[in-house]
């Protein structure tokens, strides 16, 4: 696992190790991978299930970064945020397109 040591100013040693499967954002090409599987039509970059899917992608990579930091609660704030969130479109997609939201639930393999 590749490290890198940096010095704090007021000389205490930190160390960070990041590698890519560690990585709490996701990156562009992964983002429109996610865009193009689940977009209605050719310019929909924003509908419910785009944002449930992204939204999906980042809980489940941040759910893998608590198997490695337990103890990381700023960013378990942020997952729980994120979760409300998705929970919230899911609401609205289920009021307003049963049927999409059954298909999308079952692609994604989530809970309705």
């Amino acid at each position: 696992m590749p490290t890198r040591r940096d010095w704090h100013p007021n000389g205490c040693q930190l160390t960070a190790v990041l590698t890519e499967d560690q990585k709490l954002a996701l990156t562009n090409e992964e983002k429109a991978g996610i865009i193009a599987e689940h977009k209605i039509n050719d310019q929909d970059t924003g509908s419910a299930a785009v944002q449930i899917a992204t939204l999906t992608k980042r809980i489940q990579d941040l759910t893998d970064h608590f198997e490695h930091h337990k103890k990381d609660h700023h960013s378990r704030r942020g997952l729980l945020k994120l979760v409300g969130r998705r929970r919230r479109l899911m609401r609205y997609m289920e009021k307003n397109d049963l049927d999409s939201y059954r298909a999308l639930t079952e692609k994604l393999g989530i809970r309705g």
